[in-house]
């Protein structure tokens, strides 16, 4: 079964200082926040603009802070570096570091 991504539309309007607000209900999907920054295109009838992704981003979702490397981590990946959290934490309880 194909994957189906609705499309939202909206008129927006343009403030005197030239700002237009993006939707909440479209910021929350695409994660977007205050700060965030955005690339333009425009031709003679169409503006696009997309935001501009940080590898490394920290983000908070429902109250918990959720790191975004910009692909999924493996199983391994995480295994690897919660062992070796553990091990830094260890050696501090015991007074090796």
């Amino acid at each position: 079964m194909p994957f189906i991504f609705p499309i939202m539309t909206a008129t927006l309007t343009i403030d005197k200082a030239g700002r237009v607000v993006i939707p909440k209900r479209l910021r929350d999907k695409l994660r977007l926040a205050a700060g965030d920054s955005f690339q333009m295109e425009s031709t003679e009838e169409e503006i696009v603009l997309r935001p501009v992704r940080n590898e490394e981003r920290f983000c908070k979702e429902d109250g918990i802070w959720v790191f975004r490397a910009g692909k999924p981590l493996t199983v391994a990946d995480t295994d690897t570096v919660l062992q070796a959290l553990r091990n830094e934490r260890d050696a501090r309880n015991l007074g090796l570091k």
